[in-house]
């Protein structure tokens, strides 16, 4: 028999590129997903699957699609998601190892880390996926948008930041509909406004990308925005 799933539980502090979770770990399915992910022990040390191996330490670092899980609930913990495009994990962990799990100490630290330096164009497209609504984007508007060809800005995502337009995109609605969901939105809502199909869309994208439930996790957690 499978053992009950449990959520995660505590505070989720979004900022415009990163968003830190305080609280109790819930359980995590082996997953990957394109933000790097950090996670601090409160006390003693956390444990996860990372690469299918069982790592144990007061500091675990988890790079970006790099294949992980979470199986020991109510670990005490505070986890950082950061996005590879604006930030090195040498400087994410550094910055960890300084601060340790307090909030304050990495929300500032975090605004202050400078952002990797990009391709004028990758910037340019970058800024019009974070200005996403519930239109659709397809890849080729996207390319004329930052005067590139649809090869061309492939090329620039996948060279640059390893991976595809399309799941850049995907990772943009899903942290919007997250934020929607989180201020008071039903799921359905919160989906819709963000361009996903349905409900089911958001909440299967979301069991891919960090191995939770939707309707478990996100009513947990209380929801702090970072500007």
């Amino acid at each position: 028999m499978q053992p009950t799933e449990q959520a995660w539980q505590g505070e989720l502090w979004l900022g415009t590129d990163f968003c830190l979770v305080a609280g109790t770990t819930g359980h995590a399915r082996a997953h990957a997903h394109y933000a790097h992910q950090l996670l601090m022990a409160c006390d003693g040390d956390v444990k996860a699957l990372i690469d299918d191996q069982p790592q144990q330490a007061s500091l675990l670092v988890i790079a970006s699609n790099q294949r992980h899980a979470i199986l020991d609930s109510d670990q005490h913990a505070v986890t950082l998601f950061a996005e590879p495009l604006a930030f090195d994990l040498v400087d994410l962990g550094r910055l960890c190892q300084q601060a340790g799990p307090d909030l304050q100490q990495l929300a500032a630290g975090l605004q202050q880390l400078p952002r990797r330096e990009l391709d004028p164009r990758l910037k340019k497209a970058l800024q019009r996926i974070r200005a996403l609504d519930d239109s659709a984007l397809p890849a080729q508007v996207l390319a004329e948008e930052a005067s590139l060809s649809l090869s061309q800005l492939e090329r620039l995502f996948s060279g640059t930041l390893g991976l595809s337009v399309r799941r850049l995109v995907l990772w943009q609605r899903l942290r919007q509909a997250l934020r929607l969901a989180m201020a008071g939105s039903s799921l359905t809502s919160a989906a819709i406004a963000a361009g996903f199909a349905d409900s089911a869309h958001f909440s299967r994208s979301v069991r891919s990308q960090f191995g939770i439930r939707a309707d478990l996790t996100l009513r947990q957690l209380r929801l702090r925005l970072l500007g």
